[in-house]
């Protein structure tokens, strides 16, 4: 029974043992990592598959597409008039009957006119589309940059499940095990049969806890496949690793703001907002000033150009209170413009505030929960088994240690996972991978 014994507990330290670990590098060993197992593999498979990224990368080229035509004058018109078509009136002969053909009738008049705006109009109007592309661009960063947030933020959580299985499914050993030890010192006369009927227990809340994790696991592949595109039951192996976290050096603060005022699209977006509103102003005040249509008109009397004559026509900016009311329409929203993206950058410097600081506190508990933590509980309980077994310590005693490793090591699974989105977070802020 001794020998037994000695040999179970030194199968159930060496399980133990393997419970003190800082990272957890789930076993893929295929040498080219199938889909699913690699974050970077699926961000670039959603860069070429997801939809929405699509769309917003049609829509801007539509986009580019209009601003190469925005100051493109308007197409000349061409007008014909014929006169006298019954030939009443042009001493031509009581037998010249009516006609539509421009050498039969008493004259023909053909005037060629071009609309041409005010000076300037034309460049305010190439201003308007340019900051409209710039908009249409700035989408396609911000729709990517929301993407990959969220693709991070998903794929943190599968890796933080399938952890978590394979750590129930750990303990789930290690109680069985313990259970044998029981039910031998049960059978010796060393224990009592509670023991191992409260193992029996613990292994059935456990199952009931690795069922509800697989069933969340599911629902982290349908999410997954959803972004990528994919059919929500396609397969996906499960994740080798974690992104690194970035060092202490790059975390700080400063730095951080002035990418995001440089990077973040939502900001570009915004100035290119107020370009628009600023250069949709200018045209409101140059619409005090009339515009042209230049035309030239040549007419025809028979079969030869008798005359020629040249045509200007312009438009009275009469109702200069419907344009005051204009500008000042642009003005106010010109001024909500600059409003809504300061009021945009105060709350996205908050965000990073709070990012940061966040960040730095899941990067110190992590370490702490990894050095101090985890050893401390894996004594604990091998401490609580060494007494157990020589009748020193109760089982309440050993299933309370073993029960502390299990809450240690979630613990540190559920610090690297809320890590990784705090990551995510602020690199969606600051537009960018840090």
């Amino acid at each position: 029974m001794k020998n037994f014994v000695n040999c179970l507990s030194g199968r159930i330290s060496a399980m133990a043992i393997t419970m003190l670990w800082v990272a957890w590098p789930l076993s893929v060993t295929a040498e080219q990592p199938e889909l699913g197992s690699n974050l970077a593999q699926l961000i670039e498979y959603a860069r070429e598959h997801n939809p929405e990224f699509a769309a917003v990368r049609h829509e801007a080229e539509a986009t580019r597409q209009r601003a190469t035509s925005a100051a493109t004058l308007a197409d000349p018109v061409l007008r014909v008039e014929l006169m006298d078509v019954t030939n009443e009136g042009t001493g031509q002969g009581t037998g010249r009957s009516t006609s539509l053909l421009p050498s039969r009738v008493g004259s023909t008049q053909y005037t060629l006119m071009q609309s041409v705006p005010w000076f300037g109009q034309r460049g305010l109007q190439r201003g308007v589309a340019e900051a409209q592309r710039v908009q249409a661009e700035g989408q396609i960063a911000a729709t990517w940059v929301e993407l990959t947030g969220k693709i991070k933020t998903v794929y943190a959580q599968y890796y933080y499940l399938a952890a978590s299985e394979q750590l129930i499914q750990e303990t789930l050993d290690l109680i069985g095990n313990l259970e044998q030890v029981a039910q031998m010192r049960y059978a010796n006369g060393l224990g009592a049969q509670q023991d191992v009927i409260r193992m029996q227990i613990e292994q059935t809340e456990l199952q009931t806890e690795l069922f509800d994790v697989q069933a969340e696991q599911h629902h982290m592949r349908t999410q997954l496949n959803s972004l990528l595109s994919r059919p929500a039951m396609a397969a996906l192996s499960p994740p080798i690793l974690l992104r690194p976290l970035p060092a202490e050096s790059q975390l700080e603060y400063t730095m951080l703001e002035e990418r995001l005022r440089a990077r973040n699209p939502q900001l570009l977006i915004a100035d290119a907002r107020t370009d628009e509103a600023g250069k949709s102003r200018d045209i409101a005040f140059n619409n005090r000033y009339p515009n042209f249509t230049f035309g030239i008109a040549p007419t025809q009397t028979g079969s030869r150009i008798s005359e020629w004559g040249l045509m200007l026509e312009m438009n009275i900016p009469l109702q200069q209170g419907l344009r005051r009311s204009g500008q000042r329409e642009a003005e106010a929203m010109l001024a909500a413009s600059d409003a809504r993206k300061q009021a945009l950058l105060n709350q996205m410097l908050a965000d990073l505030a709070e990012r940061v600081v966040s960040l730095q506190t899941a990067r110190r508990n992590e370490s702490l929960i990894a050095t101090q933590l985890l050893p401390q509980a894996e004594l604990t309980y091998q401490s609580a088994m060494a007494g157990y077994q020589n009748g020193k310590v109760d089982f309440a005693t050993l299933l309370d240690a073993q029960r502390q490793i299990l809450k240690t090591r979630q613990q540190h699974l559920k610090t690297q996972y809320q890590a990784q989105v705090l990551l995510a977070e602020l690199e969606q802020l600051i537009g960018e991978e840090l």
